[in-house]
């Protein structure tokens, strides 16, 4: 549990999962850049951003993105994400992806409760957004099963067709936003 979910009162704090066991929740910092750049890439899911990206993403946006790391401190796992300009009580979930040695234990879905909670504690929040291809039915299942916990609803609706992307079979990206969702950290 965060620091912000230890902080909420007891009916709050029983909508958040906790981190499996050996594990804590972080920001990331610039040094995990690469280990976050070998995750993704391994997920085998994700689109792949340069490593470059990775190591900017580290810098430019920790305090809207986690990291979950092992005893060794190394990440196994992460999330990163953005507040929407025009949007600012709304975060935007960029990549979400865990070490293949981590799956199966509910760390995704202990780091989304936990970048909701660490967000919220800064700035009012209202909903989460995300894109799902969709074949992604892991993405979709965490998010579905992120929004059943905290009792929102999910609008989904195509945010980009897939004759936007340049590339040769990349699959339309579906909005899903989630919300109203309860301000955790306020």
């Amino acid at each position: 549990m965060t620091a912000a979910q230890a902080d909420l009162p007891t009916d709050l704090r029983a909508k958040f999962l906790e981190m499996p066991e050996g594990l804590r929740l972080d920001s990331p910092a610039v040094a995990d850049g690469a280990a976050i750049w070998r995750i993704a890439r391994d997920s085998k899911v994700l689109d792949l951003n340069s490593s470059y990206s990775y190591l900017l993403w580290c810098r430019d946006f920790a305090a809207t993105s986690v990291v979950a790391r092992g005893a060794d401190g190394e990440p196994a796992g992460f999330i990163t994400g953005y507040i929407r300009p025009e949007r600012p009580d709304t975060l935007l979930v960029w990549q979400v992806a865990v070490d293949h040695k981590q799956r199966g234990r509910g760390l995704a879905g202990a780091l989304l409760d936990g970048l909701t909670a660490k967000v919220a504690a800064e700035r009012e929040l209202t909903a989460i957004e995300t894109t799902i291809t969709p074949d992604n039915t892991a993405s979709e299942r965490l998010f579905l099963s992120y929004a059943r916990r905290h009792g929102a609803s999910v609008e989904r609706k195509i945010l980009f067709d897939a004759g936007l992307f340049p590339d040769d079979g990349h699959e339309a990206e579906v909005l899903y936003r989630i919300g109203p969702i309860s301000a955790p950290g306020r």
